[in-house]
């Protein structure tokens, strides 16, 4: 057999093995396009219910700021009246309650933990 004979084999068998792997090649891209395409349809409608999310956030955010002033008015108005208490009805001592409550409240709950553990054993 004579050299281009085995030579045009040679060519021929590597051409079709290069077809083959093409045909596979573009079997596999149009199957990775179909999965992007579906992949690109759920980001819309996850992006359509991130944009209503986002419009009722705004709202609620909206709705917590009026609560928040409406809170901060009311604060004042109790920090007035609280003042108005203490420097007209209460004596000049009492101004130390606001310091000394707090630690009767924690030892008094010592106490009765002390007092529970007592019963339990």
């Amino acid at each position: 057999m004579p050299l281009p004979h085995i030579l045009f084999i040679v060519l021929t068998v590597a051409a079709v093995i290069a077809v083959v792997f093409l045909v596979r090649l573009f079997i596999q891209l149009q199957r990775t396009a179909a999965e992007a395409e579906k992949t690109l349809v759920e980001v819309r409608i996850l992006a359509g219910h991130l944009s209503d999310l986002e419009v009722e956030v705004k709202a609620r955010v909206e709705e917590l700021g009026d609560t928040f002033r409406a809170s901060r008015k009311a604060a004042g108005g109790i920090s007035e009246a609280a003042m108005l208490v203490s420097s007209k009805f209460l004596p000049a001592q009492a101004k130390f309650l606001p310091f000394l409550l707090p630690v009767a409240r924690f030892v008094l709950r010592k106490m009765k933990k002390k007092k529970e553990k007592l019963h339990v054993q």
